[in-house]
């Protein structure tokens, strides 16, 4: 894999404002990351960053609660895609975090006066360019900030079609917010990103990864933690206003935080066939055309949980815990000949 040592300093002329692209993503840690790659020199796609990071999970976590339900994730944890690419890319980031906002501010500002694009950890509640439907308490959004005009910050959040803008006083708000995962006004910006392309070894060693997590023997993650919360769905009594809330509960972790469990998995194959090029591995393409399918179950169940949440049928756990253990079913055979594979 070829190298290079990166100084990232604007060219005299060259205000970041005026040489950053912006460009739309499903995700927004996945998007942050593509971006500012590509912005310095290294092209790499969203579902590249996600894969190579090997940030494709399933995890049932009762002991931690959101809103006093648990939490179900479909993707590693926050900033995992970030470091996840610190191996495959040779890459070293700076992070930094402050005790007041107006520190986080002075230093945000030093840095976009250096030319540097800086990434942000922020909550999506204080951003005001969200639509008022679109706005709940979730700390770990990033964004990309390039640019400063009067008063306004010039943002890149990818899960926008286009760049946004945002006052100072917002940004603030949205980087110090308080609770779990508060961002504590985190910035990060690449020192330094060895590889100049992606390796096919780097490929192999990502999946495998990925598959050791999907099928390993921890038994709140992986397929092994879909059959337990199967299980917990399937004990849920039918006529209880709190079922339908937990039920309610999985279809917002799965489509509205995120890209859910279904966008993680169409990103997933998506990285498959980039692999396939890369690697010459044709069966990998192969296995991209079957997680699309095991997609589209997710997206099925979603679905149907959510008619019975709305009332349109009638609530039946043992049918919702039945479409779960089939995604198990089809998880497990998927992950364990795409590990045959590397």
């Amino acid at each position: 894999m070829n190298t290079v040592s990166m100084p990232f300093v604007a060219s005299p002329g060259q205000p970041a404002a005026e040489r950053f692209q912006h460009h739309h993503a499903a995700h927004c840690e996945s998007g942050v990351m593509s971006n500012l790659l590509r912005h310095h020199g290294l092209a790499i796609s969203e579902s590249m960053a996600f894969g190579l990071s090997s940030a494709l999970s399933f995890a049932y976590l009762p002991f931690i609660k959101i809103g006093g339900l648990p939490l179900v994730a479909y993707r590693m944890p926050p900033r995992s895609i970030i470091k996840g690419l610190f191996k495959p890319l040779a890459s070293r980031f700076k992070f930094e975090t402050f005790g007041r906002p107006d520190a986080g501010q002075s230093r945000l500002d030093e840095l976009l006066a250096r030319g540097e694009v800086v990434g942000l950890q922020t909550s999506v509640y204080w951003l005001p360019y969200f639509p008022p439907d679109m706005r709940f308490h979730f700390n770990a959004h990033n964004l990309l900030v390039y640019g400063k005009d009067g008063d306004d910050y010039l943002i890149s959040d990818p899960v926008f079609e286009e760049p946004v803008r945002c006052p100072s006083a917002d940004l603030a708000r949205a980087r110090f917010a308080r609770g779990m995962l508060a961002p504590k006004g985190l910035i990060y910006y690449p020192e330094r990103i060895g590889a100049t392309s992606v390796s096919a070894p780097a490929i192999r060693a990502a999946i495998k990864k990925t598959c050791r997590i999907m099928l390993g023997p921890v038994p709140i993650a992986g397929v092994r933690g879909m059959r337990l919360l199967a299980n917990k769905v399937a004990r849920l009594p039918a006529t209880d206003p709190t079922s339908t809330a937990f039920v309610g509960h999985l279809v917002r972790m799965q489509e509205e935080i995120g890209t859910g469990g279904a966008g993680f998995r169409f990103l997933y194959a998506a990285f498959l066939q980039e692999g396939a090029d890369i690697t010459g591995d044709k069966r990998l393409a192969e296995l991209a055309d079957q997680l699309n399918t095991i997609g589209d179950g997710w997206r099925k169940f979603a679905l149907v949980s959510a008619r019975m949440v709305k009332g349109r049928e009638a609530l039946d756990p043992p049918r919702i815990a039945q479409l779960l253990r089939g995604q198990a079913d089809q998880e497990q055979a998927f992950f364990g000949a795409l590990k045959s594979c590397v």
